[in-house]
C-alpha cells in the first residue's frame, strides 16, 4: 500500500515538474540593448521554448539586438551555424542561447569588492609571510 501511495505521489510530482516555463526578453532590431526592461519580458511557451536567444548584429548604423524565446534545438543550431559570422566587425552576427530566466538581458556586472574586503586581504598577505618567518 505504501508503495502505491509513493508511486502515485511521485507520478504527480513528475507531472508538475514537466511544465517548466522560462521568461525571456523579446524584441526585434533594437539599438543600444534597450529591450532589457520589464515591458519586454515575455513568458515562453511551456515545454516548447525552453531557452532564451540573443542575437547581436553589427550594422553600419550601430549594434542591433534581437531577443526572443526559443527551443533548445533551434537555438543551438542557429548559434552554431552563425559562429563563423561572429567576428565583432561590420555585418557580424552573434547568436547566444541560455536557459535561466531573463538571461538574454544585459550582462550582469560583477560586484566590486568593498574596501573592508580589500583591507582584510592585504592584512592576510602581509601576515602570512611574517608567520612563516617566525617558524
Amino acid at each position: 500500500m505504501r508503495l502505491l501511495v509513493f508511486a502515485t505521489l511521485f507520478g504527480l510530482f513528475l507531472d508538475a515538474g514537466d511544465a517548466l516555463q522560462i521568461q525571456c526578453y523579446q524584441c526585434e532590431e533594437m539599438k543600444h540593448n534597450d529591450c532589457s526592461t520589464p515591458e519586454y519580458v515575455v513568458n515562453c511557451t511551456v515545454n516548447v521554448q525552453d531557452m532564451c536567444q540573443k542575437e547581436v548584429l553589427v550594422k553600419p548604423d550601430g549594434i542591433h539586438y534581437r531577443k526572443s524565446c526559443a527551443s533548445s534545438g533551434a537555438c543551438l543550431i542557429a548559434s552554431s551555424g552563425y559562429q563563423q559570422f561572429c567576428t565583432g566587425r561590420l555585418n557580424s552576427v552573434c547568436i547566444t542561447c541560455c536557459n535561466t530566466p531573463l538571461c538574454n538581458g544585459p550582462k550582469r556586472k560583477r560586484p566590486v569588492p568593498s574596501a573592508a574586503t580589500s583591507n582584510r586581504l592585504a592584512l592576510l598577505f602581509l601576515t602570512v609571510p611574517m608567520l612563516l618567518h617566525l617558524t
